[in-house]
């Protein structure tokens, strides 16, 4: 399922386009619920804020970024995989490898996010609590991994 010549690398600088990429595709899929303006903040602090103070691991295949894990601490800050190659594998080995480097993991996914959702409890990750994110104005899910 999962293509053999994938790999998973520290974030460089130069993957930044790709990467603001693959969040673009990503987002819109699993985030129509939210503001145009909203996705436009959000768009910028990728690049000045999100990318430079995580710690990022992108994913690719021959080559080619399809996906990326940005963590704080034992957070997932962000996990987004370009829908083309959604359903392979690749959003697991993401977590995976973050899960090897950190140990268990929590997240904080939107509610309204039913593709995110879902994933992370077929990954096993449960629900702790459900808060207003006030910058959407959404409600965010908190879920973490067993032990975490």
């Amino acid at each position: 399922m999962v293509d053999p010549s994938f790999s998973i690398r520290p974030y460089r600088a130069d993957d930044t386009e790709d990467v603001i990429a693959v969040w673009q595709r990503a987002n819109a899929l699993a985030h129509p619920f939210l503001s145009a303006d909203f996705v436009a903040d959000v768009h910028k602090a990728m690049r000045d804020i999100y990318l430079p103070n995580a710690e990022t691991y992108v994913l690719a295949v021959r080559g080619a970024v399809i996906g990326f894990v940005a963590l704080v601490a034992t957070d997932i800050g962000g996990l987004f995989l370009d829908p083309a190659w959604h359903g392979r594998g690749f959003g697991r080995a993401l977590v995976d490898h973050a899960f090897a480097l950190k140990g268990p993991l929590t997240v904080e996914v939107f509610r309204d996010n039913a593709i995110g959702r879902a994933f992370y409890e077929r990954y096993g990750f449960v629900m702790v609590a459900d808060a207003l994110h006030e910058p959407s104005g959404h409600v965010s899910r908190k879920m973490a991994m067993p032990g975490a």
